[in-house]
């Protein structure tokens, strides 16, 4: 099954567009668990195959494997996609969250460009904000990328509205990639307000909440090592909270003999044509029912259950631990 009925999503007015339904890769190089390369090349053919056009990526992911990973993915067909690659997240290093200054700019878009074996790559993210760089610095250098032919469109994760102001305010931004479900609301639908004032489009990772909405997680079907336990919102106290929450998504997919994920991608494309859910999975079968989802149009009644079954708020715990969210929407 392709993506129609829905068309091809814009980022911006950088004159490149999304399938309505694009792939987060991170999961393919480690992030969440042990991968394997041969089934991963499997899942990026295959999305490719099935419609999608675009797809996540991150200097960090697997410590450059997975921008290497697309390389040999889409080396006949790197003209006819969208690879959106992003610098700055250091975490870990040095004691430092993220790294904006003009020379890692610099050496770290051609690092990447090396790893995908390309001459330019469409959409370049900071991924995380410094806060020692002024933001207009850190656009500023991107936009010379641009000059140079070695990026396409600018793209910025994880700001708030003044922010994104300020960054718009050099140099177009095409796309903002933050967190936003059903579940993790408030900042997504604040920054929305002025993504759609500037005509920035709205990248959306985790659109699935971690797997949450998807029906599958239960309160003792995470092992010890799982990477989601270090989320509050999967803690012993929070999980079975937000599980109850998730009933609202499966009375639907109940009625419509989907899947609850499906329904939860499908709301999350209904809030606008400017949002772009990047649902990130190592296992075939997902990835179709994660594509797939793109063909389902929710009714007004369905829209509107879902949305008073889980509030804005209704979430328990915050989406990253406390430390960390003093990183987050800056």
């Amino acid at each position: 099954m392709t993506q129609a009925p829905r068309p091809p999503r814009p980022l911006g007015d950088s004159g490149l567009n999304s399938s309505p339904i694009a792939l987060g890769c991170a999961s393919l190089s480690g992030s969440y668990g042990p991968s394997d390369e041969t089934n991963a090349l499997a899942v990026l053919q295959e999305a490719y195959a099935r419609g999608v056009t675009m797809f996540d990526t991150s200097d960090k992911y697997g410590n450059g494997h997975n921008e290497e990973l697309l390389a040999k993915a889409f080396r006949k067909t790197r003209q006819q996609i969208v690879i959106a690659s992003k610098f700055g997240n250091v975490a870990g290093k040095d004691g430092k969250v993220a790294d904006n200054h003009p020379k890692t700019i610099i050496a770290s878009c051609e690092a990447s460009l090396q790893r995908l074996k390309s001459d330019v790559i469409d959409l370049y993210y900071v991924h995380r904000i410094d806060p020692t760089v002024p933001i207009e610095d850190t656009i500023g250098t991107m936009s010379r990328l641009i000059e140079q032919g070695k990026v396409r469109a600018l793209g910025i994760c994880e700001v708030n509205p003044t922010t994104l102001r300020r960054a718009h305010a050099v140099y177009p931004i095409a796309a903002i990639q933050s967190e936003y479900s059903v579940l993790y609301r408030q900042e997504a639908e604040e920054v929305l307000q002025t993504t759609r004032e500037l005509g920035i489009a709205f990248v959306a990772y985790a659109p699935l909440g971690r797997g949450l909405l998807t029906g599958a997680v239960q309160a003792n079907s995470l092992g010890e090592k799982d990477e989601r336990l270090r989320h509050p919102r999967f803690s012993a106290e929070n999980l079975p909270k937000n599980l109850e929450l998730v009933e609202a998504i499966r009375a639907v997919a109940d009625k419509r003999g989907c899947a609850p994920g499906q329904v939860s991608l499908a709301w999350l494309l209904e809030q606008g044509e400017d949002i772009i859910p990047i649902p990130g999975t190592k296992t075939m079968s997902r990835l179709i029912e994660n594509i797939d989802a793109a063909s389902i149009l929710l009714s007004d009644d369905e829209i509107g259950f879902i949305a008073k079954s889980i509030p804005p708020d209704a979430a328990a715990g915050l989406r990253y631990r406390a430390e960390h969210m003093k990183n987050m929407y800056l």
